[in-house]
């Protein structure tokens, strides 16, 4: 498949920082306030590493922001596969940690089945295990999934490295409702899916919106289950605690002209080209991949 990015970097920054070994640096203060990290110093006193010269040619590194459950993780990933750079979703390694028995995992469960957000010191973490990881395999570039969140995860970030692109995916949250309450995991393959049919007319001059069910293969049909946290009770309050917490990140981007507003027409077949161009991005299958 053959792909053409066009879109230009944005201007800053000429260097990239080292950041396993930085993030290791955030993770170490938080480990020696073992249990009570929330109240650790502040992440922004900790004295900056050297920074590395940005490799000439390397991929590009974006973040995706929007509310839980627009749809962060689909396209982030896409794009991912599309561009051959790491898709880092905080919100994968956060379930990844519950999953496991680790010291860490009963924290995270109540914190999340709360609704509420994963302590700065508890992501930076996470996410330091994945890029050692990936940068053990030689990886370069990333599309961030789920960070930053907060003005202070946000500021460690633009501390160290050049964000190229911010993309910021919006809906409707009567639709963002839906999706949510109707999103399924197969527990056999851990493939996601919706059965929500959303279809919403278009009032007063505004335009409708239409996304079709995701629906799960036969195989999979019979072994679906709901997260525990996907509640109407619980998702109401993740997306409270986002537009209070998150969406001052938005601003933060865009008074720096790096965030993209994108408007989610609709499903993955609407949606998908229609982000393509607003990226300038083109490759010789847009229907296939939106398929």
């Amino acid at each position: 498949m053959a792909v053409f990015y066009r879109l230009p970097r944005a201007r800053g920054s000429t260097h990239i920082f080292s950041m396993t070994s930085t993030v290791r640096a955030f993770s170490s203060c938080s480990t020696s306030n073992s249990g009570n990290d929330l109240k650790s110093p502040s992440l922004l006193a900790q004295k900056p590493l050297p920074l590395r010269h940005e490799p000439r040619d390397r991929n590009v590194q974006w973040v995706f922001l929007g509310c839980p459950g627009v749809g962060k993780g689909t396209y982030a990933s896409r794009l991912s596969n599309l561009l051959g750079v790491p898709h880092i979703a905080t919100g994968d390694l956060v379930r990844e940690e519950l999953s496991s028995s680790g010291p860490l995992a009963s924290r995270l469960a109540e914190i999340v089945n709360q609704g509420k957000l994963v302590s700065d010191e508890i992501v930076i973490n996470l996410l330091s295990k994945h890029l050692e990881a990936g940068e053990a395999k030689g990886k370069t570039g990333f599309i961030l999934d789920g960070f930053p969140r907060t003005i202070t995860q946000a500021e460690i970030l633009e501390g160290v490295t050049n964000i190229d692109l911010v993309i910021n995916l919006k809906l409707r949250e009567d639709a963002l409702l839906a999706k949510c309450l109707g999103r399924r995991i197969c527990s056999e393959c851990g493939g996601n899916y919706n059965i929500a049919c959303i279809n919403i007319k278009g009032e007063n001059g505004s335009p409708g919106l239409y996304m079709a069910p995701l629906l799960p293969p036969p195989h999979c049909a019979s072994k679906l289950f709901t997260r525990s946290d996907d509640t109407e009770e619980v998702v109401k309050e993740r997306l409270r605690v986002y537009k209070e917490m998150t969406q001052p990140v938005e601003e933060f981007y865009r008074s720096r002209g790096k965030l993209l507003e994108f408007d989610l027409p609709g499903g993955i077949p609407e949606s998908w080209p229609k982000l393509l161009h607003s990226l300038n991005l083109e490759h010789d299958d847009k229907q296939s991949a939106a398929a």
